[in-house]
């Protein structure tokens, strides 16, 4: 399998190239086209993916999903002789394809895209907070069951690797993904509640260990309020 990035960093679309009998999994709706050879077939998240967890494990998993605002259900492309499948996310940006430590990575939940099969991905309690700046209690985490598993993230706009040797401090909206064995806890920016507000920053995520973290360009929440100021009123 071979995953490749086109028409970075806007318009990002992941390109996998499968040989036969490959799979690739996806978010639903991901998917922009794939060849005749690759075959799709609709699950639950995790069981395409070889994780178990039971009955009842499914059903927390799928009421974790749906308060994550995430499908608990995941698409699965399988190649039947060679092909390529591509996908995208539904907003515009980059797209990066990691291999995951063996901790795995967190990543707030509308940057997944895509895993390979031997991916376990759980929904999570999150800190209060989703990624994208909004109110919300989960995020994702993609752990390997095996070397050499990857994952497939997308952020709004560029995305940036930084790492962290000690602390950091990041604005929550900017905030993608970060290596899981990372410390995160939630603060405001300034001091007191109307500092914060006044600074136009909010809240913030500091960052403490060693390890990763991945950040976007733009928020959607701040694009959103940028378009909205620009419409006429209702009437």
């Amino acid at each position: 399998m071979d995953i490749d990035v086109l028409y970075r960093p806007v318009n990002s679309v992941a390109r996998v190239r499968l040989q036969t009998g490959e799979r690739i999994v996806a978010e639903p709706s991901a998917m922009i086209g794939m060849s005749t050879s690759v075959s799709m077939t609709t699950g639950m998240r995790g069981s395409s993916q070889g994780n178990g967890g039971g009955l009842l494990g499914k059903i927390a998993g799928a009421a974790k999903s749906m308060l994550a605002g995430e499908s608990f259900f995941t698409n699965t492309f399988t190649a039947n002789s060679p092909g390529e499948v591509l996908l995208a996310p539904a907003l515009s940006g980059d797209i990066i394809v990691e291999e995951l430590p063996q901790r795995g990575i967190t990543m707030q939940s509308g940057a997944y895209v895509a895993n390979t099969p031997g991916v376990d991905i759980q929904t999570k309690i999150g800190g209060g907070v989703t990624f994208f700046g909004g109110e919300g209690m989960f995020v994702l985490k993609a752990t390997p069951s095996a070397p050499g598993q990857k994952v497939v993230i997308a952020s709004f706009g560029g995305i940036e690797e930084m790492q962290v040797d000690g602390s950091m401090v990041v604005d929550n909206g900017h905030l993608v993904a970060w290596d899981s064995g990372l410390d995160l806890s939630l603060h405001k920016a300034a001091t007191g509640w109307i500092g914060s507000f006044l600074s136009g920053e909010g809240k913030v995520f500091h960052i403490n260990g060693q390890g990763r973290v991945w950040i976007q360009t733009r928020q959607p929440i701040g694009f959103g309020r940028a378009i909205a100021s620009l419409l006429p009123p209702r009437q």
